[in-house]
C-alpha cells in the first residue's frame, strides 16, 4: 500500500516504526508487551528495510589483527583536513597486528605502506590525517607517523616514526584522536588514560626512567636511518583502579571524554581540568565504549557478553537504559555507523560482528532489552567453540568502505550493506 501511495518504479522492501520502535510482531502483540492501550493513538513511520551486509573481502595477516581504521572521503581524518584530502584517491585501511607492524592496504588487498618502529604487538592504529598516523603499542608507548601514499597504482607509499610518546607503564590497549585539536587520548593497563598533542612543543618532556636502554636506542637506529623525537604525555588522568579498556572523545564536545574500564565503570572527564566529573558502576568489567550523541548515551560492551547503553547526564534515573543481548563472548569494539544516529556495530570474542538498533528494542519486565539486527560471522572458517581462533579485536564502520574488522584469524575483514 505504501510502495502504491509513493507510486515508486518497483517496490522497495519497507520497514514500519511504532511510536519510535521497529515493530517486529503483530501489532497486538506489540501493544501488549509495551503496555499500551488498545486505544491510544500510535505514531507509525515506514523506513527503508535495512540490507544484510555481505563479505567484500578479506585481507590476509602474518598475526592476529588487533585494530583497524579507515581513510575515506567520508573519514573523519579526511573531514578534518577538508580541501588537503584528494576526494577522488581510493580509500585506505590501516591494519596495526600483534606482530608488531602497521600496514596500509588498497582496496584490492594490496600492501601500500607498512610501519615497523615498535617492540611490541600493535594494540591500537588510527589516521589523524591523510598525511599522520598514531599507534600504541605493549611495548608502553605511542607513535606517532608520517604517512606519504604511493604516487602511482602499483608502487609503495611510506610510513615514517617522527615522534615517540612515553607516560604508560604498560600496554596501550586503546586510542582516540581528535586532530582539530591535537588531541590523542590513549587508555593503558597501567590503569591510567593518557592526553597528549600531536604538537612536539606541546607535549612533556619524556620521563627518563621510561626511556629505552641505549642498546634499544642503536638497534632502533639500525632499523630507522632518522631517529624519532621523544615526549611525554600533556597530562594522565588517574582515577581507574583496573586496566583502562578503551576510550573516547564526546562527539559534540572535545573538551569532554569517557572511558571503560575492567573496574566495572564508566568515567567522564573534563579534558581541560584533567579531572573526572562523573563515575557510573556498572555489575561488570567494561571492554569497551561508543558515544552515540543524538540519543544521550554511551555504549559500553562488557566481560557478561551484552552491551550496555549508560546516559552520563546528571538526570538520568538509571544506569543501564537499555541493554542488549546477543554476543556469546565478552564484546571488545564498536563503532558507530556514520549514516544512522540509531545504529553501531560491535566486534567480539564470540568470532562475529553484529550490528545493533537503538529502535529494536522491547520491555522485558523491568528491564528495556534489544537484539542485534544483523550478524557478521568470520568468513575465514578458522575457530571453534565460542569464538576460539575468529576473535574479532577490532572494529570500524566506514561509510565508503562499510564494516572493517580484524581479529584471531590473522585477517581484515570488510563487509558491506546498503
Amino acid at each position: 500500500m505504501v510502495n502504491r501511495l509513493l507510486d515508486t518504479d518497483k517496490p522497495i522492501p519497507l520497514e514500519f516504526l511504532v511510536n519510535g520502535q521497529f515493530l517486529r510482531t503483530s501489532l497486538d502483540d506489540f501493544l501488549t508487551q509495551n503496555g499500551i492501550s488498545a486505544e491510544s493513538t500510535l505514531n507509525v513511520e515506514y523506513v527503508k528495510a535495512l540490507v544484510p551486509p555481505t563479505h567484500v573481502a578479506s585481507y590476509e595477516h602474518d598475526d592476529w589483527v588487533s585494530s583497524v581504521d579507515v581513510l575515506s572521503a567520508s573519514s573523519n581524518a579526511a573531514k578534518w583536513a577538508g580541501s588537503a584530502y584528494d576526494g577522488s584517491r581510493q580509500p585506505r585501511i590501516i591494519s596495526g597486528s600483534f606482530d608488531s607492524i602497521i600496514r596500509v592496504w588498497d582496496s584490492s588487498a594490496n600492501i601500500v605502506a607498512t610501519g615497523e618502529s615498535h617492540t611490541a604487538p600493535v594494540k591500537a592504529v588510527k589516521f589523524l590525517s591523510p598525511t599522520q598516523v598514531v599507534s600504541s603499542s605493549a611495548d608502553r608507548t605511542l607513535r606517532l607517523w608520517n604517512y606519504v601514499d604511493a604516487a602511482q597504482p602499483g608502487q609503495q607509499g611510506t610510513l615514517t616514526p617522527t615522534l615517540e610518546l612515553y607516560g604508560h607503564k604498560a600496554s596501550v590497549d586503546a586510542l582516540d584522536v581528535h586532530a582539530p585539536s591535537s588531541r590523542i587520548l590513549s587508555a593503558s593497563a597501567d590503569h591510567t588514560i593518557g592526553l597528549w598533542s600531536t604538537k612536539k612543543s606541546e607535549n612533556s618532556a619524556a620521563p627518563e626512567n621510561l626511556l629505552p636502554s641505549a642498546s634499544n636506542k642503536r638497534r632502533k637506529l639500525s632499523v630507522n636511518s632518522k631517529p624519532s623525537s621523544q615526549r611525554g604525555p600533556l597530562s594522565l588522568l588517574a582515577k581507574h583502579t583496573a586496566q583502562v579498556s578503551d576510550v573516547t572523545f564526546d562527539l559534540k564536545d572535545h573538551t569532554v571524554a569517557y572511558s571503560t574500564s575492567w573496574d566495572h565503570s564508566l568515567k567522564t572527564w573534563d579534558l581541560t581540568t584533567s579531572t573526572c566529573v562523573d563515575s557510573r558502576t556498572t555489575p561488570q568489567a567494561l571492554f569497551s565504549v561508543c558515544h552515540l550523541p543524538d540519543s544521550h548515551l554511551i555504549a559500553c560492551g562488557t566481560s557478561a557478553k551484552h552491551i550496555t547503553l549508560i546516559d552520563p547526564r546528571q538526570s538520568a534515573q538509571t544506569i543501564s537504559a537499555l541493554t542488549l543481548r546477543g554476543h556469546s563472548n565478552a564484546v571488545v569494539s564498536l563503532s558507530k555507523d556514520p549514516n544512522s544516529s540509531y545504529q553501531f556495530v560491535s566486534g567480539s570474542h564470540d568470532g562475529t560482528c553484529r550490528i545493533w538498533d537503538l529502535r529494536s528494542a522491547r520491555n522485558d519486565g523491568s528491564e528495556r532489552v534489544g537484539e542485534s539486527v544483523f550478524v557478521m560471522p568470520r568468513e575465514s572458517g578458522k575457530g571453534g567453540v565460542a569464538g576460539d581462533g575468529v576473535k574479532v579485536f577490532g572494529v570500524q564502520w566506514d561509510a565508503e568502505v562499510g564494516v572493517v574488522s580484524g581479529g584471531e584469524d590473522k585477517q581484515v575483514q570488510i563487509n558491506k550493506g546498503q
